[in-house]
């Protein structure tokens, strides 16, 4: 595993993963928000769509995790998408406190007309890096997520 006692300043930025991970994230957000102006959606609105366009039904605690927002960021976030006519917000059979969020047909469409420009984006990440490479790293990438998440999913 090799030896990590050594500090920031001695193994370098670059040999630092959370370092690299945010700097890589960071690129990548603010190249889909430029992208996304034109549609009016915010990254967390994004991420919402197309985390109801995997999972349609997501609760706002789930889709706060999957959004990667704060869950008042993403209760507003959900109020302007309820707003723009891309979701639906429906109380919970089993607890009248939840709310379950489902795409509408124009919150598809919105999905399917941005979806090129984020896998284009991660096209671009990956450019000049071997299949076998990417899946290595995808799968260490699920790995490190198991090693710290405090949800179920």
């Amino acid at each position: 595993m090799g030896d990590y006692k050594d500090d920031l300043a001695t193994r370098g930025l670059d040999a630092f993963a959370p370092y690299l991970m945010n700097r890589i994230m960071r690129r990548y957000n603010q190249t889909l928000q430029s992208r996304m102006a034109d549609y009016d959606l915010s990254a967390p609105k994004m991420r919402a769509l197309a985390s109801l366009a995997v999972r349609d039904g997501l609760t706002v605690n789930e889709l706060a995790v999957y959004s990667m927002a704060e869950q008042p960021t993403m209760s507003r976030t959900l109020d302007q998408l309820e707003r723009d006519g891309f979701i639906t917000r429906t109380v919970s059979k089993t607890d009248s406190r939840v709310r379950h969020c489902s795409l509408t047909d124009a919150g598809r469409e919105m999905y399917q007309l941005t979806w090129p420009e984020m896998d284009a984006a991660e096209r671009a990440m990956f450019e000049g890096v071997s299949d076998e490479d990417r899946a290595h790293l995808l799968a260490t990438l699920r790995r490190m997520l198991e090693n710290i998440k405090q949800n179920d999913f």
